[in-house]
């Protein structure tokens, strides 16, 4: 019943991540329990204590001992001058202590759990500042908490630093798409599973998400190119720019003086995601590869220690450049072996069942798919170079869910006859195909309770099974909504500290995938100038056909024809407005009726859209 079947497994007597994981040891928060402001509890890390018995039947050995090393707690010492703080949620936090103060590297996913790390690690270290801010990349774990380390009354002067791009792709991935992402983060991550030896024992990548509060504070040092350096409260620290690897904008980093490397996301210890089940933009396991292939190079015999945002470090250089070379090699033969059997004719699917890895590296702990696997990865790559279509033409044009599967109920006989098949096959082993009828089923005949608890029956045998972390939390999610159990919210993270650092036009953007075309394209043409005092930019709204498009104009230039509305404002009260304030305050000219006109066609999206059912 293994998720992500793969032979050779390394032996479970080799204790070495053990022992790495618990290096350097300081002190734990105890308890392991983060609350916010009005008591709620937003992480609770003290929950997985289950952990420490033995591997239960309802888990997949390798990912019960992957969630072990996973859930350890408190602050660590990976070298001298560089601590990191582990278990506040799925992320680490990393400090690097300097002339005045601290540098801190990605603030965790929230900004209570980011106050109670730099707290933990004040209580052993001592009122240090926070002297410096970098983001490694651009995914919401690693800048969510930016607010957590620097407050309002603290962040000025002090730099923030993060790779070109960052705003751009972090907005992009977490406001644009961000509803439907977060309702299948939830399936992901099993937010909404109890934490159980049955129920979510971990993501392969860390425990889980933290809830809380989202902010983020914007860069205001770029980092361009491979080489760069900068000097932050006297540490000199050298970056390697890494786009298009775990993240569109990401980066590994060098601290010099410390013989300490950052590699980010970049290197894990597990397979990682070349397309991330929450949804996210396909990543390029070759220029993956290269990019780790450089690092070894670029630098060279300088380091004797390398940590992440994930996991535990690996100490000893020549450790680090095996972890490097076969974490290469792993995306490496990933992707190109992918493309040679695409080239031979196989779709992704096909791929999938046909990829293995080669002995060597299906040996190693830190290739073992925890929350990437080969199966769900090699469909990545696929659609990477050809989409979704396979070249079959009788995919080319499907009944969508609800008409294709009343069609397989009709063929197979009606409701109860797929039923009884389903059982069948499910009583043999073959899970997966009994998932496949009863998904048809479901969906062809959405009140037939009968067939959705055996169908989350199934799920909850797969989920039991996987190896794979992300797979596991799925097949237990959809088997608990299924059975109408998942109460709550599936994500109960607060995104709104987000927006104040979004740009006019990300703010436009934002909008803009917001309208509902149909209505609006029937309205004519409507034109609204914003002069953004603050920016000294006017910026012309103009919703025609259905789409809201934007541009940004120096304030002097006044375009043709001239718009029905203009508004005067700071950036601010523009965020304020989008916001749903009002226009208290806010120099108008012309009909201010077209903005209610224009907010009529905004929807608000749904965050608990039909996943399992239709």
């Amino acid at each position: 019943m293994d998720a992500a079947p793969q032979d050779g497994s390394p032996p479970f007597e080799d204790r070495t991540d053990f022992e790495n994981a618990d290096r350097g040891f300081v002190a734990a928060l105890v308890p392991g329990v983060v609350t916010a402001e009005d008591g709620r509890v937003v992480w609770d890390g003290d929950a997985y204590g289950f952990l420490d018995g033995d591997c239960p039947d309802t888990a997949h050995p390798g990912l019960w001992r992957q969630s072990r090393l996973c859930a350890r707690q408190g602050l660590y010492e990976v070298t001298e001058g560089v601590y990191q703080v582990r278990g506040l949620g799925l992320s680490h936090m990393t400090v690097v202590e300097g002339h005045d103060g601290i540098v801190v590297v990605d603030p965790l996913v929230s900004a209570e759990c980011a106050a109670a790390a730099l707290a933990l690690y004040r209580r052993h270290r001592g009122e240090r500042p926070v002297t410096g801010l970098i983001y490694t990349h651009s995914h919401v774990d690693h800048f969510g908490g930016a607010r957590g380390v620097l407050p309002g009354d603290a962040e000025s002067g002090v730099p923030v630093l993060a790779p070109v791009g960052f705003l751009e792709h972090a907005v992009s991935e977490n406001v644009f798409a961000g509803p439907a992402i977060a309702r299948r983060a939830g399936f992901m991550h099993g937010t909404r599973l109890p934490k159980a030896p049955d129920g979510q024992i971990g993501t392969g990548l860390g425990p889980a998400l933290s809830s809380g509060t989202v902010t983020l504070l914007p860069p205001t040092v770029d980092i361009t190119h491979s080489g760069q350096t900068e000097t932050l409260d006297g540490v000199r620290i050298l970056f390697q720019l890494t786009p298009g690897t775990e993240a569109p904008a990401e980066m590994n980093f060098l601290l010099t003086g410390r013989r300490a490397l950052c590699l980010a996301e970049n290197v894990t210890h597990t397979l990682h995601n070349i397309l991330t089940l929450r949804g996210a933009p396909v990543r390029d396991a070759r220029v993956w590869s290269r990019h780790l292939d450089e690092a070894i190079d670029f630098f060279a015999e300088a380091y004797d220690v390398a940590f992440a945002s994930h996991h535990w470090p690996t100490w000893g250089h020549e450790n680090v450049v095996r972890l490097l070379t076969e974490q290469r090699d792993l995306y490496a033969y990933l992707h190109d072996q992918t493309l040679r059997l695409l080239n031979n004719g196989l779709t992704g699917p096909e791929i999938a069942e046909e990829l293995r890895l080669p002995p060597a590296l299906e040996g190693a702990w830190h290739t073992r798919g925890y929350y990437g696997s080969l199966s769900h990865n090699a469909k990545g790559v696929y659609q990477r170079y050809l989409g979704w279509y396979d070249g079959n033409p009788a995919h080319l044009w499907e009944h969508p869910p609800v008409p294709l599967a009343q069609r397989y109920v009709e063929v197979a006989g009606g409701p109860e006859a797929t039923l009884e098949a389903a059982r069948r096959y499910a009583a043999e082993g073959d899970l997966r195909f009994a998932a496949t009828l009863l998904n048809h089923l479901v969906f062809a005949a959405p009140d037939h309770e009968a067939a959705k608890e055996a169908l989350a029956d199934v799920y909850r045998r797969l989920g039991h099974g996987a190896e794979n972390g992300p797979w596991r939390n799925i097949y237990l999610t959809a088997a608990q909504e299924l059975l109408g159990q998942a109460d709550g919210p599936a994500v109960a993270t607060d995104a709104s500290g987000m927006t104040s650092a979004l740009t006019v036009g990300m703010l436009l953007d934002s909008l803009a995938v917001r309208i509902d075309g149909p209505r609006a394209a029937r309205e004519p043409r409507l034109i609204i100038d914003l002069v953004v005092i603050d920016e000294q930019r006017r910026h012309r709204i103009n919703l025609e056909h259905g789409a809201l498009t934007h541009r940004s104009l120096p304030l002097h230039r006044t375009p043709r024809p001239h718009a029905g509305l203009t508004l005067t404002l700071t950036r601010p009260e523009l965020l304020g407005l989008l916001m749903g304030k009002g226009l208290a305050g806010i120099e108008t000219e012309g009909d201010r009726g077209l903005l209610k006109r224009l907010f009529s066609y905004v929807t608000r999206p749904d965050g608990e859209f039909p996943v399992v059912t239709p």
